[in-house]
């Protein structure tokens, strides 16, 4: 890099990271019309574009960092972020899936900060697919994002939840009470927990679960309106 086109490089950096967005953009756009090989400056100009609602072009930078630079994660996770606003959820997949293989080490452990952005990703397009009522799609994506950072209470919970609706008791209350193992203090565990044995056809169970609940948090609203239903109903 020419000391000009260096020069121009890192006052474009530097007014990126401080949020100049529109003086970044055209000192990174000189920069990368001199040398269109830089995976950086293209996923920084993606950013922006993104950022400024162009979705499409924010699209075709990440791809063009991405051909220059397939483990460039950043870049990968940005071009399925940018899927995600474009409601293009496929594709998003197909990129996430793409940068879980591609980024594992020698040894085949993935890096914990490339997977807990991984992890977190799948976990919001499962949400995606949770909120449209798509459960099976919805349970895929979950275990996905526990495969790359497992014991997330969060997950667990929402997995469980998402099984239940498919009717999957036992599944159900296999990843709540995973959920409970990995925060105690995770108040939706102990409180869907109770719901799935309650529809389960276990209402002691369910009644106890409430009850310890509480304990745990005396503010668990949810808990307390189930527990004055299931007293009504006896």
């Amino acid at each position: 890099m020419s000391g000009g086109i260096r020069e121009l490089y890192e006052r474009g950096r530097e007014l990126f990271e401080k949020g100049n967005y529109t003086e970044a953009e055209g000192l990174l756009k000189e920069v990368i019309k001199d040398h269109p090989g830089y995976a950086d400056v293209l996923n920084k100009l993606g950013v922006i574009s993104h950022l400024n609602g162009r979705y499409e072009e924010a699209v075709e930078y990440f791809k063009s960092a991405l051909e220059i630079n397939p483990k460039y994660t950043e870049a990968s996770l940005n071009l399925a972020i940018t899927y995600n606003e474009m409601n293009r959820f496929e594709e998003a997949q197909d990129v996430l899936e793409k940068a879980t293989r591609i980024v594992h080490t020698d040894s085949g452990n993935l890096d914990p900060y490339v997977a807990g952005k991984l992890a977190n990703e799948h976990y919001k397009i499962g949400n995606i697919y949770f909120d449209f009522g798509l459960y099976e799609e919805a349970v895929e994506e979950y275990r996905k994002a526990l495969k790359l950072r497992p014991g997330l209470a969060d997950v667990h919970t929402r997995l469980g939840v998402a099984l239940r609706y498919r009717e999957l008791y036992d599944e159900a209350i296999n990843e709540l009470s995973k959920a409970k193992q990995a925060n105690p203090y995770y108040g939706p565990a102990w409180v869907q927990l109770g719901l799935t044995y309650y529809m389960r056809g276990l209402p002691g169970l369910a009644f106890e679960e409430w009850e310890n609940a509480l304990k745990k948090n005396p503010n668990l609203k949810e808990a307390k309106t189930f527990l004055h239903l299931l007293k009504r109903e006896e």
